[in-house]
C-alpha cells in the first residue's frame, strides 16, 4: 500500500475549523488509498458545504477529484466581494440565496432572522435527515453547529455558526451572506416564517382584547398561521433590537 502526501492551504474562516498549527499555512497531509479531495478535506474537520473553491496546482476541480501525490492543494471558502462563477466547479450556483433551514437548537435564531425578514424554516424537532432533506430539495442553506449535519453528502449549502450567543449568531449569518441589504423587518411572522399581509380590523375584531381594540387600528396577519401584530407597546423596543442586530 502505498503512501502519499499532499500539501494543504485553508483560507480565511475555514481556518476555525484546524487545529492551530495548521492555520494559514501550507502543511503536508499523508493518506493512503484513493481519496478524493472532497473526503481528505472532511477528514481535517472542514465541513464541505463551507468551500466553494478548490484549487489543485492552481486549476479548479470539484469534490471527486481523486488527490494525487505531491498535490498542492487551495481550498477557499464562499465569496462575497468577488464574482468566481468562470472558475468554481464545485456547484452551479452560488451559496448566498438567502433561504435557510435550522437545526433544533437554534429557535431563537429563527425567531430573530424571520424578524429580519430572512426566509427560514425552523421546528424544534427537526431530525438531522429531515432537515437535510429540506436543505437539499428546496435548495436552503443549513444553520447548525453541528459539523457532522454539514458533513452529510446531501447537503451542498451550509454553515457553521461559531458563536453559541444567539444575537451574534445573527451577526454571522447577515455577514456571512451578505444580508444586510436585504433585510426586510416586519415582513415575516416569527412563529412560522409565513408572509404578513394587511388587514381589515373588522376581519380580527373578534380576535382583540379590548385594549387593542380602542387604541390601535393598523393590523397585519400572517398569510401561514393567521397570527395578528400591531405596533404596540412593545414595537420601539423591537426597532432598538433590529438596529442592534445590524450594527
Amino acid at each position: 500500500m502505498i503512501t502519499k502526501t499532499a500539501y494543504f492551504r485553508f483560507y480565511a474562516e475555514l481556518n476555525d475549523f484546524l487545529p492551530k498549527k495548521q492555520r494559514y499555512v501550507l502543511f503536508p497531509l499523508t493518506f493512503k488509498n484513493r481519496q478524493t479531495v472532497k473526503h481528505l478535506i472532511e477528514s481535517l474537520g472542514v465541513p464541505h458545504p463551507e468551500v466553494d473553491l478548490i484549487l489543485v496546482n492552481s486549476a479548479s476541480i470539484d469534490f471527486s477529484y481523486i488527490v494525487q501525490d505531491k498535490d498542492v492543494i487551495s481550498v477557499y471558502p464562499v465569496f462575497e466581494s468577488f464574482d468566481i462563477s468562470a472558475e468554481n466547479k464545485l456547484r452551479p450556483e452560488p451559496l448566498r440565496e438567502p433561504k435557510f433551514v435550522l437545526d433544533a437548537h437554534l429557535g431563537r435564531l429563527a425567531a430573530y432572522l424571520r424578524l429580519l425578514g430572512i426566509d427560514c424554516l425552523y421546528r424544534n424537532d427537526y431530525a438531522d435527515q429531515e432537515i437535510t432533506e429540506i436543505s437539499h430539495l428546496e435548495d436552503r442553506i443549513c444553520l447548525t453547529r453541528d459539523r457532522g449535519l454539514l458533513k452529510r453528502n446531501l447537503v451542498t449549502r451550509g454553515y457553521c455558526l461559531r458563536s453559541k450567543d444567539s444575537r451574534q449568531q445573527v451577526k454571522e449569518v447577515l455577514r456571512r451572506f451578505d444580508l444586510v441589504r436585504k433585510v426586510k423587518p416586519f415582513q415575516r411572522c416569527v412563529h412560522c416564517n409565513g408572509l404578513l399581509e394587511g388587514v381589515d380590523k373588522k376581519e380580527i375584531d373578534d380576535q382583540l382584547l379590548p385594549k387593542t381594540r380602542q387604541y390601535y387600528h393598523e393590523f397585519r396577519r400572517c398569510s401561514e398561521c393567521g397570527q395578528v401584530y400591531w405596533k404596540g407597546s412593545h414595537f420601539e423596543r423591537i426597532v432598538k433590537l433590529i438596529e442592534g442586530l445590524l450594527e
